[in-house]
C-alpha cells in the first residue's frame, strides 16, 4: 500500500513542482537565489497582494464579481494573481513545503473547525466550543 505522499500525481490537489523548478532555474539564471529569503519573498508577496487588493479597493461589489472578465480590469488581476501565486511557490520552495501536502491538510481542519451542519449560509466566526 502506497501513502498519499508517496503518490503525488494521484492524490495532487496542487501540484506546483513543475513551476517550483522553472522559478528556480530563473532565480539560477539571473543569480537572484541570493536575493530569495523567506523575509525578502513574503513583503514581494505581500507588495503583490497590495497591488491585487488596489483593484479592487473602490470597486463596487457587483463590479468586483466579473473583475477577471471586465476588459477595464482583466489583465490586471490576471498579472497580479500569476505574480501572487509566482511569489506564493518560490517561498514555499525555499521553505521546504509541499504545497498539496499544505493545502490537503488545511482542508481536512476546516472541514473539522467549520461543519457544514453548523456554519451554513452565515459568515461569522464559528466556535466549536
Amino acid at each position: 500500500m502506497t501513502d498519499a505522499a508517496d503518490a503525488p500525481s494521484r492524490n495532487a490537489l496542487v501540484d506546483v513542482a513543475p513551476l517550483a523548478a522553472r522559478l528556480e532555474q530563473f532565480a539560477a539564471e539571473r543569480d537572484w537565489a541570493q536575493f530569495h529569503s523567506p523575509k525578502n519573498l513574503v513583503m514581494a508577496l505581500t507588495g503583490e497582494l497590495g497591488e491585487l487588493n488596489e483593484i479592487f479597493q473602490w470597486m463596487p461589489e457587483e463590479a468586483s464579481r466579473g473583475a477577471g472578465r471586465d476588459p477595464q480590469t482583466a489583465q490586471a488581476v490576471q498579472d497580479e494573481l500569476a505574480d501572487i501565486l509566482l511569489y506564493l511557490v518560490r517561498l514555499s520552495s525555499v521553505l521546504g513545503v509541499d504545497l498539496n501536502t499544505a493545502v490537503q491538510q488545511k482542508l481536512k481542519a476546516n472541514a473539522l473547525r467549520y461543519p457544514a451542519d453548523k456554519v451554513r449560509g452565515s459568515s461569522k466566526k464559528h466556535s466549536l466550543s
